[in-house]
């Protein structure tokens, strides 16, 4: 796997469960965790989050990265 791919993983998986995690714990206020974790829209919302985290993200993160290393190296 190429060191692109695994940043995108890390930094876009990370994003993804973290939005998760911060979603599920706004709304305790109208429904409960078992609530949440019952419905098909919740895991609709995760996997969203973490695709979109890994593919979108993770991309321009990655190319901001290399622009980084690119600068310094002048």
């Amino acid at each position: 796997m190429s060191d692109r791919w695994k940043y995108q993983l890390k930094m876009g998986g990370f994003w993804g469960v973290f939005m998760v995690v911060f979603m599920t714990l706004f709304e305790l206020k109208e429904k409960t965790i078992s609530q949440q974790l019952s419905e098909n829209n919740f895991y609709i919302r995760a996997v969203s989050y973490i695709v979109i985290g890994i593919f979108v993200l993770g991309y321009f993160s990655w190319k901001e990265k290399v622009k980084r290393e690119n600068s310094a190296k002048k």
